[in-house]
């Protein structure tokens, strides 16, 4: 039988390299902006063009290579970081496996330009598909400047796989601003398409963290700092007050590179556990310096997981660091905010003053004291001396509603009966097999988002122009997100236009919503529109649309008039699905009759 086993091409070898390390434009622009800063660059601009598919180029003034160093770069595990592999466990530097060059080659049409400060002259290579079609002597600036063209140009299929511009120009910004957070000292530019995206330069981690997000991140920004014998924790956090809805404002370094790690992320949540709203995300940019030793950063193609010897020590340096933060910045909400902020002055007058403060807050703690025991008489408090000992009534927390959801829609459409509003959450109308209790958020989500959804497809959307527009600036990834989703979002009704960099002049939002809420309804979309689209696969008509529903709803808690009330009940029921909100959660339960009578001991 002959032999079949053979040693791959070196051109096909490095193509499967290139899956692992080259799998979107971004994670060229990661590569080479690393390898920039490892020359020592202390100015780097990158230059995209079509969201990285026509073009990435990166310039730095670092200290360039020599016309071997050059050549070297282009094979497979060639690299100036390792010797022996002790060194695997010594590093401060970013690239070291030596495939980022060679890989990049691979997939693409590759230029280098590169000179040493000691040389006149550089050297320009130009590869395409691994291979050098040309190598030369030109004039050029000291450090390197590195172009890649046409990414994926000889494999169609991985090609074929990247998203749209818009898409990849948001993984290309989030891998920029990465870099940029890590090196503060460091000048970047990021220019796409002639357009100046980013133009930071060097200085203080807090100005960085101002010029990639806005002015509005300085009121927010609380410094970090904690250092033992194992590490050093050093960054900022944000006031609870400014926490999101959404991640992706949540830098973790060590030493200097951008991890990943739920565990520690956990650190950092746990931290403001009681100061935030569940499910919200603090912003924090925090950086760990440890010693290379205690750390494993081998054990990821893209070098964004690694290994601590002692985890768990980490855990807890970083989440006292945090709370201290929070503590030393007097972040932590007051712990009784309906107290009376003048109680130190009342306590200083006279004493007549002092016995009639505490005969006000005594006589309201007893009038507190009992409205509680009248309401644990409605909850069913069976030891109240109101109610005989040996007729125990059920308790009403063992009530349970049926559902509506086998019903048809004739047996719960309500008659012209009583209707109320109960707690400013629920709506309780009267129906031919009992009562009715519907949620009044859920059930105009529903609502809004049939609305919305049949807009969206139609091209429907009918808008209501703004008396003042307004104006909105977002970061950079949202507002290429925007530009990705304009029709959609025209077509839901809203009126905007470009108006400056990152910023939008809204002019007119959906009829029937309220009308001074522009950028608020905006932003609401485009925060709930990431939120969908991190948790559920939903296409982008439906997100749309289910996430201007969420955010345009009633809430609970709004109060309702009787017209309202009937309005919202009609609408729900002209709904294809009335059953549910856009969740999944019902929007109405039927409390039959024949129930309400069982728990009154009819016969």
């Amino acid at each position: 039988m002959p032999d079949i086993i053979q040693l791959l091409p070196d051109s096909i070898a490095n193509q499967i390299a290139a899956g692992e390390v080259v799998q979107r434009p971004a994670s060229a622009v990661k590569e080479l902006m690393e390898n920039a800063i490892d020359a020592g660059a202390k100015n780097i601009k990158l230059i995209v063009k079509e969201a990285g598919k026509a073009l990435i180029q990166v310039i730095d003034d670092g200290s360039g290579m020599s016309e071997t160093d050059a050549r070297m770069s282009l094979e497979r595990h060639a690299t100036s970081k390792i010797r022996k592999a002790e060194d695997l466990f010594s590093l401060y530097t970013m690239g070291f496996r030596g495939e980022a060059l060679a890989s990049i080659a691979a997939v693409s049409q590759m230029e280098m330009r590169t000179r040493l400060a000691s040389n006149e002259l550089g050297i320009c290579l130009v590869v395409e598909g691994s291979e050098v079609k040309k190598q030369e002597p030109v004039a050029s600036e000291r450090g390197t400047s590195i172009s890649v063209k046409n990414l994926f140009y000889n494999i169609p299929a991985r090609r074929n796989f990247l998203k749209s511009n818009p898409v990849e120009l948001k993984h290309i910004i989030d891998e920029f601003q990465r870099l940029a957070l890590a090196n503060p000292d460091i000048s970047f530019s990021f220019i796409q398409a002639d357009e100046v995206i980013y133009d930071l330069t060097a200085g203080k981690l807090s100005q960085r963290i101002v010029n990639i997000f806005g002015k509005s991140y300085q009121e927010q920004l609380a410094a970090c700092q904690e250092q033992t014998e194992l590490l050093k924790v050093t960054g900022y956090v944000g006031k609870p007050d400014f926490a999101r809805k959404t991640r992706g404002e949540q830098f973790l370094f060590v030493n200097k590179r951008f991890i990943r790690s739920n565990y520690l992320n956990h650190a950092v949540m746990s931290a403001f556990e009681g100061l935030i709203q569940d499910n919200s995300f603090p912003f924090y940019v925090l950086f760990i310096e440890i010693n290379p030793k205690h750390i494993d950063v081998n054990v990821h193609p893209t070098k964004t997981e690694i290994k601590f010897d002692d985890e768990r020590a980490v855990y807890a340096v970083i989440r006292s660091a945090v709370r201290q933060a929070i503590g030393s910045h007097n972040l932590t909400p007051g712990l009784d905010f309906n107290a009376d902020v003048n109680i130190i002055n009342k306590l200083n007058q006279s004493s007549d003053s002092k016995e009639v403060y505490f005969e006000e807050r005594f006589s309201t703690a007893l009038h507190r004291s009992n409205q509680q025991n009248w309401d644990k008489l409605f909850e069913g408090n069976t030891n109240s001396k109101l109610l005989p000992q040996e007729e125990k009534l059920p308790p009403v927390h063992t009530l349970r509603f049926e559902s509506s959801m086998n019903l048809s829609t004739e047996q719960v459409m309500p008659e012209e009966k009583v209707i109320l509003q109960l707690h400013n959450r629920f709506i309780v109308r009267q129906v031919k097999s009992g009562m009715m209790i519907l949620d009044q958020q859920a059930a105009h989500e529903r609502i809004l988002f049939e609305k919305f959804l049949n807009q969206l497809k139609n091209r429907s959307g009918e808008s209501q122009q703004s008396l003042f527009p307004q104006s909105i600036t977002l970061g950079a990834a949202d507002f290429a997100l925007v530009l990705e989703m304009e029709q959609e979002i025209t077509a839901l009704g809203f009126r905007f236009e470009v108006f400056g960099k990152n910023t939008f002049a809204i002019n007119g939002i959906p009829s029937g919503l309220s009308s001074g809420r522009e950028k608020e309804l905006f932003e609401g979309l485009i925060e709930q529109f990431k939120i969908n689209q991190s948790e559920l696969a939903l296409p982008i008509q439906e997100n749309l649309a289910r996430s201007l529903a969420k955010r345009a709803s009633l809430k609970s808690g709004q109060k309702l008039v009787k017209e309202e009330m009937n309005v919202l009940i009609d609408n729900l029921f002209a709904c294809k699905t009335p059953n549910y909100s856009p969740d999944g959660n019902p929007t109405f339960f039927i409390f039959e009759l024949n129930k309400i009578e069982s728990y009154f001991n009819r016969q």
